[in-house]
């Protein structure tokens, strides 16, 4: 049984999730427009520094999309030498122009230094994000970094079930597929593969 997942990694790969299967042989976007993000964002006010009376307007969507194009070409890069997803094959962006847009959305983010000292341990410092100034793709952008430079990257893999596009982290050695209804469907194409030959 894998430890549980960390808030990092949830954000990184629920904003990669927001492309996925449509139900119909294509390809939805839950970020098509400002609504869209609008409503992803109060679901994950949990884990985000917005209110919830957050709205989302075409500036905070085009920057959000962005970095989640950065975020889906870098899932790709981590899954190698597997495919990649099938709806990013043919529309990744170069590895360092992913690399720089996740770190450009980053740097967003204004810290500060926290000192902590305790009578059993020498002074240290910590940065922490400064209450002011807060920007909802530096946290993500943070998370992303967070996720792709942690060890639950070894795990994150493409789903190659037939129409899936999801990205998802193995959760034990045989783990094919991101859901069983993918395993399912794929399962049921090889079995129409073997019997059309």
């Amino acid at each position: 049984m894998q430890d549980p997942i960390s808030k990092d990694t949830r954000l990184a790969l629920d904003l990669a999730l927001t492309i996925r299967h449509d139900g119909h042989g294509g390809v939805a976007d839950d970020l098509a427009d400002p609504a869209g993000l609008t409503g992803w964002v109060r679901e994950h006010t949990d884990d985000l520094p917005v209110t919830d009376g957050f709205d989302a307007d075409e500036a905070s969507l085009a920057a959000v999309r962005d970095l989640r194009a950065a975020v889906r070409a870098l899932f790709a890069y981590a899954v190698r030498p597997g495919a990649p997803s099938p709806a990013d094959a043919a529309r990744l962006l170069p590895v360092p122009e992913a690399v720089e847009r996740l770190n450009t959305a980053a740097a967003r983010m204004p810290t500060v230094p926290v000192l902590h000292w305790t009578d059993t341990a020498e002074p240290a410092v910590h940065l922490r994000p400064s209450p002011e100034g807060t920007d909802l793709t530096a946290v993500l952008a943070q998370a992303a970094i967070a996720f792709l430079t942690g060890a639950d990257r070894q795990r994150l893999r493409a789903c190659h079930a037939p129409r899936c596009v999801r990205y998802f982290l193995k959760e034990h050695p045989r783990q094919e597929w991101c859901k069983p209804s993918c395993g399912n469907r794929a399962r049921v194409a090889r079995h129409h593969e073997r019997h059309k030959a």
